[in-house]
């Protein structure tokens, strides 16, 4: 590609603003670890609600969108636009709980509500579980999203690329803490945007689609809108529609729609300034990451199938990607190498700012878990501010070069994120309902976490093999996982004695007060569904205005509007 000198001013520009903001607040961020992982605890719920989308907004979203559009149509999307039902449930049922903890990390939960050396043993297993291993996984399917967009677009190695880029983002997050994390985000998510906005309305006016009319109605295209599945194709009706909706959502831990809340979506919401702007963020984050953002990512993806219609045609028009780069993911980068000089400046930068706005996020949760909940509960427990916050920065450096390394053995964004589901499959349920049933103790959350990682393991490997050692499909792979998972740990609940009543006793004082724990569970319910139901209507209501089906976009967007009236009274009853 020709990328001219006012492209690459434009890039080279921001990315010093953003190491220049992690340095700026270097300062304020080293006070102590509150205000490294969580900023003080004073953050507006708009602050943290676009963080949370611009996180979840990674170098690797436009393509694993694209490569889904691809393979199995719009309708494939539902494979991630199931995990909306989790999103809801934490805006309703544990936004406010998370927030009323006072916790630091997630993990702490562990010795609030269990009780006994296995809990705490089990928070510094999972710091470094989650922490280290599973975030690690998480951050190398980022990297090589940014290494195929950049060996694409810029012709540069997939090494090249993890140097220069980490160099910045290992800056202002092991400087900034998360209020360098909060600031960057915020700025780059409102580039991401633009950038993959003013694409889309580029692409779609290219001689070879011919504007929207053309492009909806091409052969290559016109099969692959629906927005629900064939119903009789039960296989697909099965892989793309059932298995989420019914098993997936409730049942799998995936960063960012973590059943319960948790992850970097529970450091956000412990980072709020109170109960009411933890819950309003959460919503936030689901309205504008399920509803708002996917289309231009979907439309790019669809206008691929016309100028790259198969993945032969990829390879052919890019023969310098090596094996490793190659697959449907990449069609999203492909099609930026047709803008102009100027806007592919934008796109580069927005597709850069993805890139570093999920790591930073990814690098501060993980350090914060490696610091707080294992090297001060474990290590050295008089460890002063000072300490932790050079440990902080130390395992901010460390998870980038893991993850670097790591991306070298992955091949798409869809392997990354079937493996991710794998590895909490049959996790989920655990976590909606440990705030709630007494029984659930340690025990159950190992059993969970190690038969979930074994399966999740023996899949992975099997599916490396020449000649694997069992052939079964990924989706069924995923409903092994749930089953059998779910099954232990609910046995190994059965079998074991609850937490002992002081440790319960003082958790439900501390997180429920007086209150029963079911209080408003009427009205959190109805706000549940109403959020559910309006959210889908503004997603299908926006693609069925880009359809030109003007009378049902209407239709539905009346049923998001009443929706949204019930979300905001049912939350105000509620916060």
């Amino acid at each position: 590609m020709n990328i001219s000198t006012l492209d690459w001013t434009i890039i080279i520009f921001f990315l010093l603003l953003f190491a220049g903001i992690g340095i700026y607040v270097s300062k304020q961020a080293g006070k102590d670890s509150k205000a490294f992982f969580l900023s003080g605890r004073n953050m507006p719920w708009w602050l943290l609600g676009v963080s949370m989308v611009a996180t979840t907004f990674a170098a690797d979203t436009p393509g694993l969108v694209t490569q889904l559009v691809r393979e199995n149509g719009v309708s494939g999307n539902w494979i991630w636009w199931a995990m909306l039902l989790t999103g809801m449930v934490t805006v309703f049922f544990y936004a406010k709980l998370w927030r009323r903890s006072g916790i630091t990390t997630d993990l702490e939960f562990y010795e609030l509500r269990y009780s006994g050396k296995v809990a705490s043993y089990l928070r510094g297993f999972r710091a470094i579980y989650l922490g280290v291993i599973f975030n690690v996984i998480t951050m190398a399917g980022v990297c090589l999203a940014g290494a195929k967009i950049a060996n694409i677009l810029l012709g540069i190695s997939q090494g090249e690329m993890l140097v220069y880029a980490s160099i910045i983002v290992v800056i202002y997050s092991a400087f900034g803490g998360l209020k360098g994390v909060l600031i960057t985000d915020f700025i780059q998510f409102i580039i991401a945007m633009i950038g993959s906005i003013w694409a889309t309305l580029y692409i779609i006016d290219l001689p070879e689609i011919g504007g929207a009319t053309n492009l909806l109605s091409h052969v290559n295209v016109s099969d692959k809108l629906a927005l629900l599945p064939d119903f009789s194709n039960k296989e697909a009706l099965i892989t793309v529609l059932i298995i989420p909706l019914a098993v997936q959502w409730w049942s799998t831990w995936y960063p960012g729609a973590e059943p319960g809340g948790g992850g970097y979506i529970a450091q956000r919401m412990l980072a709020a300034k109170n109960e009411k702007h933890a819950s309003w963020a959460t919503l936030f984050f689901n309205v504008a990451h399920y509803a708002i953002r996917p289309w231009p990512w979907i439309i790019v993806g669809l206008a691929s199938l016309i100028i790259f219609p198969n993945l032969e045609s990829i390879n052919q028009a890019f023969p310098g990607l090596s094996q490793s780069m190659q697959g449907e993911d990449v069609a999203y980068a492909a099609m930026m190498t047709y803008l102009p000089s100027g806007l592919i400046g934008i796109v580069l930068l927005s597709l850069i700012a993805a890139f570093m706005s999920t790591i930073s996020t990814q690098l501060n949760w993980g350090s914060s878990y490696i610091v707080n909940d294992f090297y001060k509960r474990f290590i050295k427990p008089e460890a002063s501010d000072k300490d932790q916050v050079l440990i902080g920065r130390i395992s901010t450096v460390s998870l980038m070069i893991l993850a670097a390394l790591f991306s070298f053995f992955l091949q798409s964004a869809g392997e990354v994120l079937n493996l991710l589901l794998q590895i909490g499959a049959g996790t989920g349920l655990l976590f909606i309902l440990r705030w709630f049933w007494s029984r659930i103790n340690p025990y159950s959350e190992i059993a969970a976490m190690v038969i979930s990682f074994v399966i999740a393991v023996f899949f992975f490997i099997n599916g490396k093999m020449e000649e694997p050692m069992v052939v079964i499909a990924g989706h069924w792979q995923l409903v092994i996982g749930v089953v059998v998972t779910t099954i232990g740990w609910m046995l190994v609940t059965l079998l074991t004695k609850p937490s002992d009543a002081e440790t319960l006793a003082s958790f439900n004082s501390l997180i429920y007060g007086n209150n029963s724990k079911f209080k408003g569970f009427g009205v959190k319910i109805l706000g549940f569904f109403a959020g559910v139901i309006g959210v889908y209507s503004a997603l299908f209501s926006i693609g069925n205005f880009i359809y030109d089906r003007i009378g049902l976009a209407i239709g539905l967007a009346i049923t998001a509007i009443v929706c949204s009236v019930i979300v905001l009274r049912a939350l105000k009853r509620t916060i």
